[in-house]
């Protein structure tokens, strides 16, 4: 909604980034930029003040804490379900088939949902690993859902 036709004094909705790993039909996978922004102003329990809110699934979830231990790197794998990885602290990379490779930290939000890829040159899925000299504490949000194929930002 353009400044010109929103409500003078309504609150502007807000944009939160988002790295999406995804896979393409021919099996391998990439890394786009997105943003979270199909909020609404609501409470989420009266009499709490409204917040902006949105929500990116009803689906069955299991909410995990993961460490990695300085130094750590993962083999070239998929990720096991669809799910958002959240750092709390430290930071971790993510490195996808076409060789992008992307760095995050606390607050940074990454969708793994590159499965269904095909060996190419010794890569399958994704490369993750620690960065610098602290563990990466991870909050990993997994889905019960399948994965979508070949669409990239799916989430608004």
């Amino acid at each position: 909604m353009s400044d010109s036709t929103r409500d003078e004094g309504a609150p502007e909705k807000p944009r939160v980034p988002y790295w999406h790993l995804w896979t393409d039909a021919e099996g391998v996978s990439h890394q786009t930029r997105c943003a979270l922004t199909d909020f609404d102003m609501k409470s989420m329990q009266p009499p709490a003040d409204p917040q902006w809110q949105g929500t990116q699934t009803h689906d069955g979830a299991t909410v995990m804490v993961t460490v990695q231990p300085v130094g750590w790197t993962g083999a070239w794998h998929e990720n096991p379900k669809p799910q958002w990885i959240i750092p709390l602290s430290g930071r971790w990379f993510v490195e996808s088939m076409d060789g992008t490779r992307v760095e995050m930290g606390p607050g940074e939000i990454s969708f793994g949902e590159d499965q269904n890829t095909r060996p190419r040159d010794g890569r399958q899925g994704h490369l993750s690993g620690t960065v610098g000299s602290e563990p990466a504490v991870l909050m990993v949000v997994q889905f019960d859902s399948p994965p979508t194929l070949a669409t990239p930002c799916r989430f608004r």
